[in-house]
């Protein structure tokens, strides 16, 4: 496949369309991409910008986004995209931390965006929606330059923040690439081999843009000509509404999406047209196997699944039928070479033994501005871990456990929570679930679940009694939380990660104050 970029396609058919906001409806066309992205690859010149440089974008998904990304992409410049969930402190780290010397906002975060400049002084913002009495006028300034490529186009590439889950985001830093723009790169290539991107593709992205995935999968999609929708705001509804309305082909999902899809009323799931639906895929966070089953029969085996992170130091994926064979398991490696090991990180332990994923061959990476982490994700041969728990069976297949960082140890006994939120997940009431760890004095640690109702209405002692009830045939009693409370929404991430910190912190902290007060 040869010219694998947008620029490629702006010459072949410069009026097809790149990509399409929802629900909004405005569009733009591979040639309106390539000139938009050109003159703001000239602006980022003309403020000093050079390769190797950074800039840093705070914007919900908006019509400006990829344009942004482009030109950094064809500039040699570090592209870091910001949740736009963050309070000015939490993005303001992040564009400290990274380096960036210019941000770029919209309207809605235009407020926060000031804030965050006010912390982060030499920093120069944009609002990319006009006139702005602080900002500066990002559509004005981009109009005054050319739309023909700048003179030393050479590739960038994202680096993007960890979501936080477990502490404080890390930034995820490669080398920039030195091949040409419009060579063919690892990540498009498994979009090509593993999941059929081509030019024919219409591809939705429900998820945010700030995010690994969704980023990279859709400028996989503009790479080889398809197009991308992209949805304003997640709704479980409108996202089947969507695969109907605009013949959607492929779509990236995570389990979150799932269940809200499937905990629709009857007649929304089965309203709309999805024959055009060819091949989706989902990642993120595990996937419950009752969920992945459920969605199956829904949707046909059309469902690939794959396992990395923003690290990218390694990829399993596999295909639906591989994983009807093989239930619950996020595939063989696609993308380097997988080892389960002990403690040590140092010894491999036999098939089907619970242990440290770590991968090697994969994308040698750093966490940007912290040796230390960037040490403790390597071991001793140089493999590297995200810190997940996992085992592969004797065909190679991995599975994966949960996160060391989530592991309960509940009178010395080793629990991780995946297991049981799995579990609860399937009670017909239940529209998410966490558990975690709180202190208690006989056992260390005891389980608490924490439940978000379908019906805040259910909330309270009988639900709580009918989930345990729903439990006990499908997990051992050390594993069924003696503690179930209720919350209106859990604090999960867009992306479907949970920030399980936060309410893990909240038991451990109302302990320590109650410590405090009897001293």
């Amino acid at each position: 496949m040869s010219g694998i970029h947008p620029s490629a396609h702006a010459r072949s058919r410069p009026d097809h369309i790149a990509y399409k906001m929802v629900p909004s409806g405005q569009a733009v066309t591979y040639g309106q991409l390539e000139e938009r992205s050109n003159q703001a690859a000239h602006l980022l010149r003309s403020l000093g910008l050079k390769r190797g440089d950074v800039i840093a974008i705070l914007m919900e998904n908006h019509l400006r986004y990829f344009e942004l990304s482009w030109a950094a992409d064809r500039a040699g410049i570090y592209y870091t995209c910001i949740s736009n969930r963050l309070t000015p402190a939490e993005a303001a780290y992040i564009v400290s931390d990274s380096g960036a010397s210019v941000l770029f906002t919209s309207l809605a975060l235009r407020d926060v965006a000031t804030d965050v400049l006010a912390l982060v002084p030499g920093c120069v913002g944009y609002n990319v929606d006009g006139t702005d009495p602080v900002l500066r006028d990002y559509m004005a300034e981009r109009e005054k330059f050319p739309v023909t490529p700048i003179a030393d186009e050479s590739c960038g590439t994202p680096m993007l923040y960890s979501s936080g889950t477990t502490g404080r985001p890390k930034g995820v830093k490669f080398a920039l690439p030195e091949q040409a723009l419009d060579e063919m790169d690892g990540l498009t290539s498994i979009a090509v081999n593993s999941f059929g991107f081509g030019s024919d593709m219409i591809y939705l992205s429900p998820a945010p843009m700030y995010h690994s995935a969704p980023l990279r999968w859709s400028m996989c999609a503009h790479r080889v000509g398809g197009t991308v929708i992209v949805m304003e705001k997640f709704d479980a509804e409108y996202g089947l509404a969507l695969i109907e309305q605009e013949r959607v082909t492929h779509s990236q999902w995570v389990p979150t999406h799932f269940v809200r899809m499937l905990k629709l009323p009857e007649d929304a799931r089965t309203r709309y047209d999805l024959s055009s639906h060819r091949l989706t895929f989902h990642a993120a966070a595990p996937c419950p196997v009752p969920v992945k089953q459920a969605m199956m029969a829904w949707w046909g085996p059309i469902i690939h699944e794959f396992y990395a992170g923003t690290e990218f130091n390694g990829l399993t994926s596999i295909t639906p039928e591989e994983w009807l064979a093989h239930p619950g398991s996020v595939g063989k490696a696609t993308f380097g070479q997988i080892h389960i090991c002990a403690d040590d990180g140092v010894t491999e332990l036999p098939t089907r033994s619970e242990g440290l994923i770590y991968f090697s061959g994969g994308m040698p990476f750093t966490y940007h501005n912290d040796p230390e982490k960037t040490r403790d994700a390597y071991n001793a041969l140089g493999w590297s871990t995200l810190g997940d728990i996992g085992w592969v069976d004797e065909e190679g297949y991995l599975y994966l456990t949960d996160r060391k960082s989530f592991m309960v140890i509940s009178g010395g006994v080793n629990v991780y929570p995946q297991e049981i939120e799995d579990a609860i997940i399937g009670h017909p009431k239940v529209a998410d679930a966490a558990v975690v760890g709180a202190p208690d004095e006989d056992l260390g640690e005891r389980l608490v679940a924490v439940i978000q109702p379908l019906d805040w209405a259910d909330a309270g002692p009988g639900l709580a009694d009918e989930i345990q009830v729903f439990l006990a045939d499908k997990l051992s009693k050390l594993k069924i939380p003696r503690q179930i409370d209720f919350m209106v929404e859990l604090p999960r991430h867009p992306t479907g990660k949970l920030y399980k910190r936060l309410l893990r912190d909240g038991y451990w902290t109302k302990a320590e104050a109650k410590d405090a007060s009897r001293a």
